[in-house]
C-alpha cells in the first residue's frame, strides 16, 4: 500500500516554542489513532496535514502534495473535524450549513441541495434541516460538523478530539461514526484511550516529540504505564 501521509524530519517552532521536534513517520493505515498528554504536539501535528499549521523545518506530503505549497488543493482531498463544532458551523440553518460544504465544487444548486436532503434523511439530523443550528445539542451539532466533512467525499479525515466536549452517549456515537465512516483514511486525536484502541495504528506523543508508533494496545499499554511511573 502507497504511503498517503510522509513526514521526514519535521519541526515546528510557534511564537518562539518549538512545539515538535523531528517528527519523521510514513503512514497508511486506514484508522490512526494520536495519543499523549496536553500540550504534547499532537494537535500541531494533526494540523499539519492539511496546512492549518505551517513547519517550520522538514519535509511533509500528504497524497504527494505538500500541505504548505497546496494546502487549497489538499483541503479539497481532507476533512477536518474540530473539539467544538462551533468553529466550522457558520450558516443559520441545517441544511444551509451541510450546503456551504459542496459549494466551490461545479455542482450545480439543484444538485447539492438534493445531495443534502439525502444526507440529512439518512441521518439521525432527519426532518430538522430547516432548524437553526444554534437549536441544536452539542452532540447534534457535532454531528452535524461531521456530516459536513462526510458529505466532500475526502481521502482523509482528521478529527481533533472530536468528542471531548461531548457526553458520554454523544460520544460513543460520534465515535461510533467516526470509525464506521466511508473514508479512506483517518487521523484521529484523542484522549479516549478506549477509542485508540479500536484503530489500526496507534502514534504517542511527548513533549513534542513521536515517541512510539505502533500496534494500538501496545502503544496505549506504554503510554498508562509512563503516566503511572510519573
Amino acid at each position: 500500500m502507497s504511503r498517503s501521509i510522509e513526514l521526514d524530519r519535521v519541526g515546528v517552532t510557534l511564537n518562539g516554542n518549538e512545539v515538535l521536534r523531528e517528527v519523521t513517520c510514513s503512514l497508511s493505515a486506514k484508522r490512526i489513532a494520536v495519543i499523549g498528554p496536553n500540550g504534547s504536539g499532537k494537535s500541531t501535528f494533526a494540523r499539519l496535514l492539511n496546512g492549518l499549521v505551517t513547519a517550520s523545518e522538514g519535509k511533509i506530503r500528504v497524497f504527494g502534495h505538500d500541505p504548505d505549497r497546496d494546502g487549497k488543493r489538499l483541503r479539497r482531498e481532507v476533512g477536518f473535524v474540530f473539539s467544538n463544532p462551533a468553529v466550522q458551523l457558520i450558516m443559520p440553518t441545517v441544511r444551509e450549513d451541510l450546503a456551504m460544504s459542496l459549494r466551490g465544487r461545479g455542482l450545480a444548486r439543484a444538485d447539492i441541495y438534493a445531495r443534502v436532503a439525502e444526507v440529512i434523511a439518512a441521518s439521525p439530523l432527519a426532518g430538522r434541516g430547516d432548524d437553526p443550528v444554534h437549536s441544536l445539542s452539542g452532540g447534534q451539532q457535532q454531528l452535524l460538523a461531521l456530516l459536513g466533512v462526510e458529505l466532500i467525499e475526502p481521502r482523509l479525515i482528521i478529527a481533533d478530539e472530536p468528542t471531548a466536549l461531548l457526553d458520554l452517549v454523544n460520544s460513543r456515537a460520534i465515535a461510533a461514526r467516526l470509525l464506521a465512516v466511508d473514508a479512506p483514511q483517518l487521523v484521529l486525536v484523542t484522549h479516549d484511550l478506549d477509542l485508540a484502541r479500536r484503530c489500526d495504528l496507534a502514534l504517542r506523543f511527548d513533549a513534542g516529540r513521536l515517541v512510539e508508533q505502533g500496534h494500538p494496545d501496545q502503544v496505549v499499554d506504554s503510554y498508562l504505564a509512563s503516566v503511572s511511573a510519573e
